[in-house]
């Protein structure tokens, strides 16, 4: 139940505070006094978008405050923001002139989807012509769902699965179905590329191997020459002492010393064993020298044979990824890929196997949801009559036509009509095609009626909602799918739902409204004095137009402001006996 709302400049209201009651609450006042501000006020709440404008001319924000008790569910969803003994929980949106936006929960930052998520517990509501959702197919469904009981949201939820289901393989098949015709073209494609690939075997170890050798090959004399050089330095052929003769010497000379001083003796060690290291360094020499000259022989033709081998693999590299690696690694795919191809009929036997099954399997959740249906129509149609009698409609027809379509969507394959008459001996006909704005919003009010009275009795549609119907209700995202789960909400809100009737007709809608309001608390919006003398609690919209810019104050009203507030919406002056005397009957009546 919403306990206290409160709103700062929003609109025209610089600052209201409303305090409610359980039961039905009423907000009145003329025409253009700001009565649709509040109604604002809850869409901001739940999380509606902040239009441009909003925000009162002058201020630097709005604000609005909504103070609920806390339903057991939501306290689940909310354990880890909330303290466990807490019973109410405080809704707030700042709107700043620039259009920017704060949302609170239990008095935490929060994000805009956060009160969306906790509106759907609280509250729903029903603008002034959600009525006319009435008239869309898809939302008539939903309110017969609704009155099917909770199973029918788990088959509506299987259902919805089994057609996706259903959809994505059938995509697949015809995936595969395109394949098959080009599958020929693309397997020799591929048996091309990679027959390329395995024959010339790329190896990214012999790719550098092959780089060394040619280098080397590409600079064959002067690697001869500077082995030449350096083992003529250290052994040269010719005469001369070389670098290995003069070390050789040190180290006889040191050798004459031994034994006299172990510091030398060290140091003629050393020299030893340079002399031995530059012996074998000038062989060394010699015989990468030697190498050389061989390779020199041949080395034109081993040249050309690795620039080729290598041109070869620079091509493979080329087509398929930039390196020998990414060659590998497409050789795979075209493996894989050829295999896929190779075995496409047996997945295309699979796939057309699996589809089968699905679609029968959507067919008997389908069947199922139909059977629903279809035991729930005449109940629902039944019990809107019987309401609609006592909404000033004696003698009015409804019925709800269960069609079958021919191909089945995620919601079945089912299509439901609304037909009334409103009149006796007037053919009947589609509600949409039918029915006033009066006469809408008496069918949604016996439909939401309807629904409360199966739920109190145990036989389904709205307490728990289907999955389909009772989230929309909650949400207040469908009043006609609304109308099924009223009584998931314990809050419910009406702008001016009574537009278009006046008269006892009026007075019946607003025993309507006052019979919802036993379970819940109602809160409507209304110009009608009929209904407004129901009320358990009545507040009054007035708007003060001397002041720049103009100014909405709300008041609850009391006792003798009752009658005066019921004078002005019989569009009569306060002074006017009669008027007042009426109003008086009207409360005495109520």
């Amino acid at each position: 139940m919403l306990l206290e709302l409160r709103v700062e400049n929003l609109l025209l209201i610089e600052r209201a505070e409303l305090r409610l009651g359980p039961g039905l609450n009423v907000l009145t006042g003329e025409t253009g006094a700001g009565k649709t501000v509040l109604a604002n006020a809850l869409d901001l709440l739940l999380g509606g978008r902040a239009r441009a404008g909003i925000v009162r001319p002058g201020a630097a924000e709005a604000y609005v405050e909504g103070v609920f008790e806390l339903p057991d569910a939501l306290r689940e969803a909310l354990a880890e923001r909330l303290p466990a003994d807490v019973e109410e929980l405080v809704l707030a949106r700042r709107v700043s002139a620039e259009g920017r936006t704060r949302a609170y929960v239990g008095g935490r930052s929060a994000g805009v989807p956060d009160l969306r998520e906790a509106g759907v517990h609280l509250l729903a509501f029903y603008g002034q012509h959600e009525h006319r959702k009435l008239t869309l197919a898809s939302a008539q469904l939903e309110v017969l769902d609704g009155f099917c009981g909770p199973e029918q949201g788990d088959h509506r939820r299987e259902l919805a699965a089994a057609h996706a289901q259903v959809r994505g393989l059938a995509g697949a098949l015809d995936e595969l179905h395109d394949r098959a015709a080009s599958r020929e073209r693309e397997l020799d494609l591929l048996r091309f590329e990679l027959g390329e690939i395995d024959a010339a075997a790329p190896d990214p170890a012999e790719e550098r191997e092959l780089e060394d050798r040619r280098e080397r090959l590409r600079h064959l004399e002067a690697l001869r020459s500077a082995a030449m050089a350096g083992a003529e330095g250290i052994a040269p052929e010719g005469e001369g002492p070389g670098a290995a003769t003069l070390l050789a010497e040190v180290a006889d000379r040191l050798e004459a010393t031994v034994g006299v001083d172990a510091q030398l003796d060290a140091l003629a060690e050393r020299s030893r064993a340079l002399t031995i290291e530059a012996g074998e360094l000038g062989a060394d020499l010699r015989r990468y020298e030697g190498g050389m000259e061989v390779a020199a022989d041949d080395g034109d033709a081993r040249l050309e044979e690795i620039e080729a081998r290598l041109a070869a693999l620079s091509r493979l590299k080329r087509k398929h990824g930039g390196s020998l690696g990414a060659v590998l690694e497409h050789a795979a795919s075209c493996r894989e890929r050829i295999d896929e191809l190779e075995h496409a009929e047996a997945r295309l036997e699979e796939a057309t196997t699996r589809l089968e099954a699905a679609t029968a399997r959507r067919a008997q959740v389908a069947h199922a949801v139909r059977a629903a249906r279809a035991d729930a129509a005449p109940r629902l149609a039944a019990a809107v009559r019987d309401r609609l009698g006592s909404l000033a409609m004696e003698g009015a027809s409804f019925e709800v036509q269960l069609t079958e379509r021919e191909e089945a969507g995620p919601t079945g394959a089912d299509a439901v009509e609304f037909v009334i008459a409103p009149n006796p001996g007037v053919p009947a006909g589609p509600l949409r095609e039918i029915a006033s704005g009066g006469e809408l919003s008496r069918v949604m009010l016996a439909i939401m009626s309807a629904a409360q009275e199966s739920d109190a009795a145990g036989a389904g549609g709205a307490a728990g909602g289907s999955g389909a119907s009772g989230a929309s209700a909650a949400s207040g995202a469908s009043g006609a799918a609304g109308a099924s789960g009223a009584a998931g909400a314990p809050t419910l809100v009406f702008d001016e739902v009574d537009a278009g009737i006046g008269g006892q007709t009026a007075r019946a809608v607003g025993e309507q409204l006052r019979a919802l309001a036993a379970a819940r608390q109602v809160l409507c919006i209304t110009h009608l004095p009929q209904i407004a003398s129901l009320a358990a609690g009545h507040f009054r919209i007035a708007k003060d137009a001397s002041t720049s810019p103009a100014r909405t104050t709300v008041t609850e009203l009391r006792a003798d402001d009752l009658v005066a507030e019921l004078v002005r919406m019989l569009g009569a002056d306060e002074t006017d006996l009669a008027a007042r005397r009426h109003a008086k009957q009207l409360l005495a009546a109520a």
